[in-house]
């Protein structure tokens, strides 16, 4: 079986490599975890292997990152919701549907996000060594710590793709081959043909501040979790967490030496069959109605006061400037205007992003159009019925919209969580208390740039 020639899907302005292989009944895009390089992955048989089984019963799809690989360089640091846009670019060249996806270590966060917001294009998700949190927290003590993680960093970034990172490497991922120089060879190849030292330094630093647990209980598509209690890259507690808090996730422990499963037999045979097996049980399907969606409420400030000083007529026309500005906006930045409130407007993007920088060039234009206009953003789980988007998410970002002062664009935690690597800053505003919502709720300032 031989892989398709290296093709580019052109994402935003951004040429991401992918490459496809087999033609089964079943698309599967596989995240790679790290650095990856599409040319280098077929020096090693055994990769090499695995990936032909998997092709023998899908049409597997591979990719490299934006900013990793063969794909395009110096790009900044990728946002989750960048990466969300490569993948949904390579699904719309080659015309894929729906997909299943397979995601592992920092493909698994890429992975959740994706079929949570386009249940509609997932049939389902796999999950393998995964994380949904890469930094210690009280309420996830197993990860690692913060100091952990920028020692390792500075450590690699100083012995980048040499003998003493290469074995680290290999211990993490394939302890099994340690000692073996052919796989030390490629794996230092792998990693220096797929990012440099400040590359691979800036993938880490972003993959650290990852944070998905609130993307978690939107997902309503059939979804495998896989574990390896002898795996050094990812802990059970990774593992059961993530099966605990998705809506009938099946774990399942399986039997495997090495995080990169290809390089034995047992392994292949282990993680490949209870995958195929799982797939081909699915009977179910995911609900399309149901997705993870920003959500941003805006409204206009002291507007009765200015409707009085400019009289009915005037009042009427201006209005009719600024929501036919936020239409334009909002397709601008690919949401989809829901309905207008009076003098407010209800929206949903499928990036918390495009929604903030939507929201701050809303105020901007308010303000040169002599108004003044406050938003609110949370991203969670929403309803989507005939035409209208329902659920507590549409709640908590009109109360937060409550929460602003005139220009200001305020979001929730989870907004500042799914926009790790963006450049958009957040300023903390403190915790309150949301009319008719649970709980003490982060708010906090959302401005452009840092």
């Amino acid at each position: 079986m031989i892989p398709s020639e290296i093709r580019y899907a052109k994402s935003g302005d951004i040429h991401v490599a992918y490459q496809t292989l087999g033609n089964g009944p079943v698309d599967l895009v596989l995240g790679y975890s790290g650095v990856s390089q599409l040319e280098v992955m077929w020096e090693e048989p055994s990769l090499a292997n695995q990936l032909r089984t998997i092709a023998s019963f899908s049409r597997l799809i591979t990719f490299d990152k934006r900013g990793l690989g063969l794909s395009d360089r110096n790009v900044g640091i990728a946002t989750l919701e960048d990466r969300i846009d490569d993948i949904r670019a390579i699904l719309d060249v080659i015309g894929s549907k729906r997909t299943v996806l397979f995601g592992t270590l920092d493909g698994t966060a890429l992975s959740i996000l994706f079929a949570a917001t386009y249940p509609q294009r997932t049939v389902a998700l796999v999950l393998w060594g995964g994380q949904a949190r890469m930094l210690w927290a009280p309420d996830y003590p197993w990860a690692k710590t913060r100091e952990t993680w920028e020692a390792e960093i500075a450590r690699d970034t100083e012995e980048w793709g040499g003998p003493a990172h290469t074995r680290r490497t290999l211990a993490q991922l394939i302890p099994s081959r340690l000692d073996d120089p052919q796989t030390a060879r490629w794996m230092s190849r792998r990693i220096r043909f797929g990012a440099s030292p400040s590359e691979g330094a800036a993938l880490s630093r972003m993959n650290m501040q990852i944070d998905v647990r609130a993307a978690l209980s939107a997902i309503h598509v059939p979804t495998l979790v896989m574990y390896s209690p002898e795996s050094r890259a990812s802990s059970v507690e990774d593992a059961k967490y993530l099966a605990s808090h998705i809506q009938g996730a099946v774990l399942k422990e399986v039997r495997s030496p090495d995080h990169l499963f290809w390089a034995t037999p047992l392994g292949t045979e282990e993680v490949l069959g209870t995958m195929r097996k799982f797939i081909d049980g699915i009977t179910g399907s995911s609900d399309p109605d149901r997705i993870l969606t920003t959500v941003l409420f805006t409204d206009l400030v002291g507007s009765t006061e200015r409707a009085a000083s400019l009289g009915d007529r005037r009042w009427a026309d201006l209005l009719d400037r600024h929501f036919s500005n936020t239409r334009s906006q909002v397709a601008l930045y690919r949401g989809t205007l829901v309905k207008t409130t009076g003098d407010g407007a209800l929206c949903i993007f499928d990036g918390p992003t495009r929604a903030i920088r939507c929201a701050i060039s809303l105020a901007h234009q308010a303000e040169v159009d002599g108004l003044s206009l406050r938003a609110g953003l949370h991203t969670g789980e929403c309803m989507l019925k005939g035409g209208d988007v329902q659920g507590i998410a549409v709640h908590i970002a009109s109360r937060i919209a409550d929460e602003a002062g005139p220009g200001e664009v305020l979001t929730s935690s989870t907004v500042r969580e799914l926009s790790v690597g963006s450049d958009v800053s957040f300023e903390p505003r403190g915790s309150r208390t949301l009319r008719g919502v649970e709980g003490e709720w982060r708010i906090f300032r959302a401005t452009a740039g840092s």
